[in-house]
């Protein structure tokens, strides 16, 4: 395989860190709108060419689909599967994965099982646990869900319905901010996810109004917990983060990121433990609110993570598109350094249509960075000549007819 080489003054300089992650194998099977293909991949930058609606965005949030989450698009499982399939099939992805430790075989898809008793059962519309459930499978073993998949593999993505992620709700930059630190603390997920629960049951018990004393002490015990402790990852991995984001990167501006909400506040005035005490008694006076309004008055759902564009001193939403564009991609190289330096290797970047708005200085110097990291890189595009900075340290693939070959 073809190893990803920076050029710096005509010399050929190694990457700066280990071995990157590299899906070097990927299987579709009835997946949006691939019947079934395989692609080779080179542990080296890809690019994918082809027209609009070729399928190009399709390979990328299958990658996505392969460490925790539920995929750049969000989409429901139905979405997933191939508009004329057959009627009993069902969609799945497997990869093989280049890591430290040697190849991974990983797979996700979705159960059969629970894909039969959605579409038998009239009501499941509103049963998301079963109908949204996917099969996870590593070296051929079953797993315990998509959060197993973390332990193998790490992506970072940016797609064009992320440039809205400075003028959309915070729930965006909270989800933004979350994916970076699973790359980093896989366990920050199972917070996150436990804390949700937590959230739905207490409201599903507030709504009825018998809900027991003892029970709702104790999720309003486990949001107090997980809560303090997902705040507290936030601001930890926002400093860091935004401490290399901050220091811009060639053409691209410095990005300095901070969290702001009520238990950030609390927690640079005071320890942890009386935080979690703090938040125990405001969700204990908001329970009559929160019965009517749903949700919860006070937690970390509803912190907010602010962006500056640190050479103008300006808020990222005052920003113009091309800046915000700008500040995003920074944001994505520093997370990228981020995992690279603590877990030894770059994360698989997926960029979707990443170089079409960006002018040669900014699609060179992320080439170079890309290079420089020794990462993985999917990139989509619809005109090869944008990658043409990339030279022969990419593998160019052709997408089209539900196909992807070699150009």
């Amino acid at each position: 395989m073809r190893e990803a080489l920076a050029i710096r003054g005509g010399v050929r300089a190694r990457p700066a860190f280990g071995p990157a992650l590299a899906v070097t194998e990927l299987a579709l099977t009835d997946f949006r709108c691939y019947e079934r293909v395989r692609i080779a991949a080179e542990a080296a930058p890809v690019v994918l060419v082809g027209a609009n609606g070729a399928g190009k965005t399709n390979v990328l949030e299958a990658i996505s689909l392969l460490v925790p989450g539920r995929g750049f698009r969000r989409a429901r499982q139905a979405e997933l599967r191939r508009d004329d399939a057959p009627a009993d099939s069902c969609w799945g992805v497997a990869a093989t994965v280049a890591t430290a430790k040697g190849e991974v075989r990983i797979g996700t898809g979705r159960d059969p099982r629970a894909a039969a008793r959605f579409e038998d059962d009239e009501a499941a519309d509103d049963d998301a646990t079963h109908s949204e459930r996917r099969l996870v499978r590593i070296d051929g073993l079953p797993a315990r869900g998509p959060a197993a998949l973390g332990e193998v593999m790490r992506a970072v993505w940016l797609t064009p319905e992320m440039d809205g992620l400075f003028l959309e709700g915070a729930s965006s930059r909270r989800r933004f901010l979350d994916r970076a630190i699973v790359g980093l603390d896989d366990g920050h997920g199972t917070r996150l996810n436990a804390y949700q629960r937590a959230m739905r049951e207490r409201s599903r018990l507030l709504r009825t109004g018998r809900a027991d004393p003892l029970w709702l002490v104790a999720l309003e015990d486990r949001m107090a917990c997980d809560g303090v402790a997902i705040a507290a990852a936030r601001i930890d991995a926002a400093a860091r983060i935004g401490a290399i984001a901050a220091e811009g990167y060639g053409p691209f501006p410095g990005a300095i990121m901070a969290m702001e909400g009520e238990v950030e506040a609390w927690l640079a005035e005071m320890p942890a433990l009386e935080v979690e005490a703090c938040l125990r008694e405001a969700l204990v006076a908001s329970r009559n609110e929160d019965a009517i309004t749903g949700g919860a008055a006070s937690g970390p759902h509803r912190s907010d993570l602010r962006v500056r564009h640190s050479h103008k001193d300006l808020a990222a939403e005052r920003c113009s598109t091309g800046e915000q564009k700008a500040l995003m991609i920074a944001m994505i190289l520093a997370i990228a350094v981020l995992q690279a330096r603590e877990q030894g290797s770059a994360p698989v970047l997926l960029l979707d249509e990443v170089a079409a708005h960006l002018d040669a200085a900014r699609r060179q110097a992320l080439f170079e960075r890309i290079l420089d990291l020794g990462a993985q890189a999917w990139m989509t595009g619809t005109d090869s000549a944008a990658f043409a900075g990339l030279a022969d340290r990419a593998q160019v693939l052709s997408v089209g007819d539900g196909t992807v070959r070699s150009n």
